[in-house]
């Protein structure tokens, strides 16, 4: 099983995690969804995301009965090259599953972050992953289903995690 989640943040509080599972890592099709909220989110702090994410991501994947091989975040793994903790190195340490992470902005310190593009676009997508080679966490980006610069699989969790059914 593989997955990926985002976090959105309803207008009247608090945070709404939002995972798509799928039977292949290129997420070819999804097999189910979910989504799960908290009334209560940590205040935005540059560099500390993950304090506002971590509840809602860890919310959502205690609901599944078994956890995935690979998770895709909306975000980075590391926030620079000397390792720097972001939202996936904090899921790979609590969870232990590989975690690739997908940025769809650059982050001034993450100079480490392979760029990939995707579809016509111009602008990459920037990779990092824990439990995983970034080549491969790349490579493994460049073949996510969907046509566009946006996954799929990261345009359903988006979709779903602002409280959207249709992708």
């Amino acid at each position: 099983m593989y997955a990926a989640v985002d976090v959105g943040y309803p207008p009247g509080g608090g945070a709404r995690a939002a995972l798509v599972l799928s039977d292949s890592p290129e997420f070819a099709r999804l097999t189910d969804t979910r989504v799960s909220t908290l009334d209560d989110v940590a205040p935005y702090e540059p560099g500390q995301f993950y304090k506002r994410e971590l509840p809602a991501v860890r919310a959502v994947l205690t609901e599944l009965t078994e956890l995935p091989r690979l998770l895709v975040v909306d975000g980075f793994v590391d926030l620079d090259p000397e390792g720097t903790p972001g939202l996936g190195r904090y899921v790979h340490r609590e969870f232990g599953f590989t975690v690739v992470g997908v940025a769809k902005t650059a982050f001034r310190t993450a100079k480490h972050a392979l760029e990939v593009h995707r579809g016509a676009s111009s602008r990459p997508l920037y990779v990092t992953s824990a439990g995983m080679p970034p080549e491969d966490a790349a490579a493994l980006v460049k073949k996510l289903s969907g046509p566009h610069r946006i996954p799929f699989a990261l345009k359903a969790v988006d979709r779903l995690s602002r409280g959207l059914t249709q992708f």
